[in-house]
């Protein structure tokens, strides 16, 4: 343990499908001051956190572990459960939609790691296959489908800066379920059981953040005491949150479209979390998709 004054000491593994972004989360936590390191071998990874981490120079380190490593990747489960018992260990996956994953290739114009003789939709299945008993292992699923360059940077930002041991990040998101849950949501609540402005003409154009929509939403009794009981949820959940050692959590409200009523709430209640004093960064996933 860090003696009083001294900086925690924590390894960051980044690991995930080819394409989702591990080399820019890397690159970010090298400018947040970890040491960076990508492809490491499997079986130099103890060594590796011994000797960094056991470095006075060395406070943070982060490396990349992915399908590049082979069949030495089978071993990493069994070697991270190991690891997190001996020293601070956060595991970040990376993942984006298929469809996305593709384009990025193209885009690059790189073959995926797992060869070119199949095409790159089947390596990506094939991977996904191989990385499913990682993943499950994850402390964090981050999905960069929607994310820039720049997007994904400034989420790693929020979420590795230095704090103190007993902040938590809160981030507050908006969707639509009809463009799918969030997957690196840790908490998702369904809004859908209020009343619809997309039903009245005025406000169809309109986002949950204009004030005729908000006041809209507002007018209902239920909208109320659901903001009113959620905030009461949140409040009795995220101490424990911080307590187990987490430090970086999304909270996600969904409605139909992810224009109206989830903006509105999400707003709302990441006003009383600010309030409160959580660091809270707010973000409307699908206000601009209409259908």
């Amino acid at each position: 343990m860090p003696g009083r004054g001294q900086p925690a000491r924590e390894l960051v593994i980044i690991t995930g499908l080819s394409g989702s972004g591990k080399g820019t989360v890397l690159r970010c936590l090298e400018d947040l001051g970890y040491f960076a390191v990508d492809n490491l071998p499997i079986g130099l990874i103890p060594k590796f956190a011994e000797l960094a981490l056991g470095s006075e120079a060395i406070a943070r380190a982060a490396l990349v572990v992915d399908i590049r490593e082979g069949q030495a990747l089978k071993r990493f489960p069994g070697l991270y459960e190991k690891l997190r018992h001996k020293m601070s260990c956060r595991l970040l996956f990376l993942e984006a939609d298929d469809d996305v994953l593709i384009r990025r290739f193209s885009e690059t114009r790189r073959p995926h790691p797992l060869g070119a003789a199949t095409s790159v939709s089947e390596s990506i299945a094939l991977e996904r296959k191989q990385l499913k008993a990682i993943q499950a292992l994850a402390d964090q699923t981050v999905n960069t489908t929607e994310f820039t360059v720049h997007d994904l940077r400034r989420l790693m930002a929020d979420s590795f800066r230095r704090q103190t041991s007993s902040s938590l990040a809160v981030r507050v998101l908006s969707f639509g379920f009809r463009h799918g849950v969030p997957p690196d949501a840790d908490l998702v609540f369904d809004v859908r059981f209020l009343p619809n402005p997309n039903y009245v003409p005025e406000f169809k154009p309109l986002t949950g953040r204009n004030p005729k929509v908000a006041r809209y939403i507002r007018g209902f009794p239920q909208t109320a005491e659901f903001m009113d009981k959620a905030t009461d949820m949140l409040a009795f959940l995220l101490p424990h949150y911080k307590r187990e050692g987490k430090t970086y959590l999304t909270i996600a409200f969904g409605c139909t479209g992810g224009h109206h009523r989830s903006v509105m709430i999400a707003a709302e209640i990441a006003r009383r979390l600010q309030r409160a004093g959580y660091a809270v960064k707010s973000a409307d996933r699908d206000v601009r998709k209409r259908v």
